[in-house]
């Protein structure tokens, strides 16, 4: 296990929400085991090296260029064959320099609970 200033390598790749990282010109640098599943269809890890715009029909595909040309983030939920997830794309930096984009996909249980919390 890593310490306190270290990250514990590879937490991600088993990870059970999908995470794709892709560089600033939408190339897709890092896939873990739960994005290559969701993405099987269109090739699941062999996606790694190829451009993320690709696999976006419109308008969602203008919607991610326009990210990957301006820092920001765009946060929704999907349902679909009654599964309902939260993505979250938003920019990754190194050091102070947008380097990309990371999206989370989560898939979000029926009977969630939701709280409405003060201060």
């Amino acid at each position: 296990m890593g310490s306190a200033n270290e990250p514990v390598a590879g937490w991600w790749e088993r990870f059970p929400g999908a995470i794709t990282v892709s560089d600033n010109n939408g190339v897709i640098l890092m896939m873990n085991e739960a994005s290559a599943r969701h993405y099987a269809r269109f090739g699941g890890i062999a996606l790694i090296g190829t451009n993320m715009l690709d696999c976006h029909p419109e308008p969602a595909r203008t919607k991610v260029a326009h990210m990957l040309a301006n820092p920001g983030s765009n946060v929704y939920t999907t349902e679909k064959a009654g599964v309902r997830r939260l993505v979250y794309q938003t920019t990754w930096y190194e050091g102070d320099t947008p380097a990309g984009l990371v999206e989370l996909i989560l898939e979000l249980p029926g009977d969630m609970e939701h709280f409405l919390r003060d201060g």
